[in-house]
């Protein structure tokens, strides 16, 4: 391909600076208009990055790259894009676990166990050796972070670069991983003749609070609350309810002039008053019997009131950590907190929920308190949109030291490592589950973690494919590479078969659920794309987040048992 290169190319030195980041920026910018091209509605997304690296790595022919920048920029890039999952992920993972999570991490396990034993099969059965079969199990299963963590094992295993073809490997399994992926979610919709609208009701069912927290107006007729204090209703002390105005008792007739206060919880309830309460429609209703009937007026609806709501943001240092209950917002400033919102999720300000930055509290009270609320929580938008670098920087430095330091296992024949993949995540999500440490807040704006997650990916995905590109088209042209074709493909669709025949027939678990947890399993946000727009619903994302971060540790850990094992 000299005739393509020799042009252009001897304008800069080989091994130079300058040619290798003009390669990756040209790898970058070709793969991205590759990866938007669509068919049928799926695109290759970032995954085009690493096919542009594969063809630019192929056309520079006997010219060089500096070894040494194309490592750097690939090992920085990998960590910006962990790094930020982690601290996406982070703050519900552990939440996720209590929940459904549990159920759901044990079937993406068991789709991360089949994909091992399928690769063990391939490389015995199919002459695949092991140090390549690894590169064919990452690009079957989409997972770039355990092609790094594999590769960084097999270098510790003294294999020489130049006898590495897990790069070529997994771009060869990589396309049918995604489409793999989505076959699946068409077979089990297929199979099972699967109505979407009968899902989606019994979704519904199944799960009535996640549709989120509503508003109801509660007549007070039970004599027996009359005089009592609101934290003594019973079903009101569980946390899942909040009673946020009191209408007092009056004629009918003058229902609108009634006046109207902020609720606390040693606010005295009186017969005829009416409730505006905010929660999960079965706790309402759970409470409904327990208080009378549903009002036919609206606290909110009374003119003349001096009660407002207003949307406050979480950012002032002294308020993270500690829960609603621990400001005692009503009893100093008449201010209550019906809901907190996080990650578009809205839920009821427990004893359990800690608050973190970044959090949207919705604040019911007199103008003037709510002001004083606001100046208690920050609610400065400068400040959540002001990336904060330093916890970014002490945060990489702890995953880095915590996936270089070897972990010994009992059986294995050497210590294996998180390496910059695992060790990065895992940080992570534990900093982010804290939310903050002295001065330091674990929190990134929507838009610079999409910006560092993007970087992260692109430097990655542009320099695995640079290098690795001569390597693949030579095992295509030989014919080993439509042999390794059939076999990622064997990798991927026999695990994700498996465990959804497993989850629909044995589990009855939805298909929204089913096809978030497919993607969760292979950690493949195209899939993820494809199943919410298929669905419109936002119950894969759900699964999607539950089982991504175990699912992505464990992929990085089984590459290496694999290498360290088998190699």
């Amino acid at each position: 391909m000299s005739w393509f290169s020799e042009p252009f190319f001897h304008l800069f030195k080989p091994n130079s600076v300058a040619l290798t980041v003009l390669v990756i920026g040209a790898a970058s910018a070709l793969g991205l208009a590759l990866g938007s091209l669509k068919f049928r509605g799926v695109s290759l997304g970032i995954g085009g990055v690493r096919f542009a690296g594969l063809l630019i790595g192929k056309l520079l022919g006997e010219h060089k790259l500096d070894h040494h920048v194309v490592d750097f920029a690939k090992e920085a890039g990998l960590i910006l894009f962990v790094y930020t999952i982690g601290v996406t992920v982070g703050p519900g993972f552990f939440a996720s676990l209590r929940r459904q999570g549990l159920g759901l991490n044990g079937l993406a396990a068991l789709i991360i166990g089949l994909g091992v034993l399928t690769t063990i099969a391939v490389s015995k059965f199919a002459a695949v050796p092991m140090k390549d079969a690894v590169g064919l199990m990452s690009g079957a299963t989409t997972n770039t972070p355990s092609l790094a963590a594999a590769n960084q094992a097999l270098a510790d295993r003294g294999v020489p670069p130049d006898q590495l073809k897990t790069g070529a490997a997994y771009a060869i399994a990589y396309p049918f991983g995604i489409l793999g992926i989505i076959l699946a979610m068409i077979g089990v919709r297929a199979a099972f003749r699967v109505k979407l609208a009968a899902e989606a009701a019994r979704l519904a069912a199944a799960d009535p609070q996640h549709n989120g927290l509503v508003a109801m107006n509660l007549l007070v007729t039970n004599p027996n609350l009359d005089g009592r204090t609101i934290e003594r209703i019973p079903s009101f002390d569980d946390g899942d309810v909040v009673v946020s105005r009191v209408m007092r008792a009056g004629p009918t007739a003058d229902a609108a002039t009634r006046a109207v206060e902020i609720a606390s919880p040693q606010t005295v309830v009186r017969t005829g008053d009416v409730l505006l309460v905010v929660g999960p429609e079965p706790a309402l209703e759970d409470l409904r019997v327990v208080v009378g009937e549903r009002a036919t007026v609206d606290c909110r609806r009374i003119a003349g009131s001096p009660i407002t709501t207003r949307k406050l943001l979480v950012t002032h240092r002294a308020a993270l950590g500690r829960t609603v209950d621990e400001l005692h917002l009503p009893q100093r400033l008449g201010v209550t907190v019906t809901r907190v919102r996080r990650n578009e999720i809205d839920f009821p300000p427990g004893p359990r929920v800690r608050l973190q930055f970044g959090d949207t509290v919705i604040a019911v009270g007199p103008a003037a308190a709510i002001d004083q609320a606001a100046a208690e929580l920050g609610n400065s938008v400068n400040r959540l949109n002001h990336p904060q670098l330093a916890a970014v920087c002490v945060a990489i430095l702890a995953g880095v030291v915590l996936g270089s330091l070897p972990i010994a296992l009992p059986g294995m024949p050497a210590p294996i490592k998180l390496g910059l993949a695992g060790g990065p995540l895992i940080a992570a999500i534990v900093l982010s589950r804290m939310g903050h440490f002295g001065p330091l807040v674990w929190h990134l704006p929507q838009s610079a973690s999409f910006v560092m997650k993007e970087i992260g990916i692109l430097l990655f995905l542009a320099c695995v494919g640079v290098a690795s590109g001569a390597k693949f088209f030579d095992a295509l042209a030989s014919g080993e590479g439509w042999r390794w074709m059939a076999c990622g493909a064997l990798i991927t669709a026999l695990p994700l078969a498996t465990v959804a025949l497993v989850a629909r027939v044995w589990m009855k678990m939805n298909y929204f659920t089913l096809c978030g947890l497919l993607a969760g399993s292979m950690t493949d946000p195209p899939a993820l794309a494809f199943a919410g727009q298929a669905t419109q619903s936002d119950a894969p994302s759900i699964a999607y987040a539950a089982v991504y971060p175990l699912t992505m540790v464990l992929r990085v850990v089984v590459g290496q048992v694999l290498v360290l094992t088998m190699v």
